[in-house]
């Protein structure tokens, strides 16, 4: 009868234990759930809040872009120089007569560097990972700062101000990038690209920028012009410069104009 009696309240004790590792687990579940909801409220919230602020961000970024429209002279399709002679013959330059570029000439060159080549499917002259087309190209001259829109071949103009004496020190003083009628800024936005390739992207976006600058320097070539890349400067000085965006980030000076003889 004893033993009887001991294992009646051995099975209530284990029951109960059950019992209460049952509710322990139940309270847990549901707190788990009202965290889940809470953490998804938050989340949810910061989301829309982001949204609105990259919203004004990006209206801001329009209103700084925006300026006078300068449709530009359709490019060129046929040269006197063939692509093995631009590539022969191109050099480094870095003394520049004070001639002015033309705006053909100008033209020309924009187009070179991120021109559409299809207009049904909106491919450049220089290829792109994913035809994402990560890069911004600036054009600072004697009479203002130019953004250059593929679409239409047109370009901005953004300031009237001449800032290439001002890019001398952003180009750790090499003061031929003052002397060059023209300067190419080729910018990037990386986040076009690694939203789709990730980190990756980021090598993407580099060898788009290369294939870029080569089409300009053979194109300068193929004009007459003399060109030179230019790597060596302060990313955040030229930002503030032109006044960019801050996910517009430099990847090259090109300055570009006649040999000087």
């Amino acid at each position: 009868m004893r033993n009887k009696r001991v294992k009646n309240l051995t099975l209530a004790f284990e029951m109960l234990i059950t019992f209460l590792i049952l509710v322990s687990l139940l309270i847990s579940l549901i707190s788990c759930n009202g965290l889940r909801e809470v953490s998804s409220y938050i989340t949810h919230t910061i989301k829309e809040k982001s949204k609105d602020i990259a919203g004004e961000e990006e209206d801001e970024i329009k209103n700084n872009m925006k300026g006078e429209e300068i449709m530009l002279p359709q490019p060129e399709l046929k040269s006197n120089i063939s692509l093995e002679e631009a590539l022969n013959s191109r050099r480094s330059v870095r003394s520049f007569s004070s001639k002015e570029l033309s705006l053909d000439q100008i033209s020309q060159i924009l187009w070179a560097a991120q021109g559409i080549t299809q207009e049904s499917t909106g491919y450049r002259t220089s290829p792109s990972a994913g035809a994402l087309y990560p890069l911004e190209i600036f054009l600072l001259k004697s009479d203002g700062v130019f953004h250059y829109i593929p679409d239409g071949h047109k370009i901005i103009k953004l300031s009237s101000d001449d800032l290439r004496p001002n890019l001398i020190q952003g180009a750790l003083f090499q003061g031929f990038v003052a002397e060059a009628p023209v300067n190419i800024i080729i910018t990037a936005v990386y986040e076009r690209t690694t939203v789709k390739y990730g980190e990756r992207g980021i090598r993407y976006v580099h060898l788009e920028a290369g294939h870029s600058c080569q089409n300009i320097l053979l194109q300068a070539v193929a004009l007459g012009l003399g060109a030179v890349p230019v790597g060596a400067f302060d990313d955040s000085y030229i930002q503030d410069l032109l006044d960019l965006p801050r996910d517009h980030i430099p990847l090259y000076i090109i300055p570009i104009g006649y040999p000087e003889e």
